[in-house]
């Protein structure tokens, strides 16, 4: 994965601010989730929020979250997306996304593309250390 430029996308809750759509809910709105994200943040830390809809997309904009996190956009949408955002914000594709679609996705434009599947679905290895 590292010889393929891929990293981690984060190490630890600590790393940065992730608000996902329970947290959306919770806090009233994509608009009041970001603001008391920002409110709490320290000026260094990373504010991403998930989005499953072109519609919330234009709700996060205006807030300038430092990424917009596109979660099971259709290549269609994805394109609307990096136009909709017009390089003003990171953004990354997370969803849906395997070794037989992950071209297309780059395509798109977006910025970055998370596969979950390099870890949630990695084979293991059935691995003894006996001794004799």
């Amino acid at each position: 994965m590292r010889l393929g430029g891929g990293g981690a996308h984060r190490y630890g809750l600590h790393d940065a601010i992730l608000i996902k759509d329970n947290h959306v809910a919770a806090a009233g709105g994509i608009g009041a989730a970001l603001e008391r994200a920002r409110g709490s943040a320290n000026h260094l830390c990373a504010i991403e929020i998930e989005v499953d809809s072109l519609e919330q997309l234009k709700q996060a904009l205006p807030f300038a979250p430092s990424v917009v996190m596109l979660d099971n956009f259709s290549i269609a949408d994805l394109k609307t997306a990096v136009k909709l955002a017009n390089g003003k914000v990171l953004l990354e594709a997370s969803g849906g996304i395997t070794l037989e679609n992950v071209f297309a996705v780059a395509e798109t434009g977006v910025d970055v593309i998370s596969i979950g599947a390099l870890t949630h679905s990695a084979p293991s290895l059935d691995l003894g250390l006996d001794v004799l």
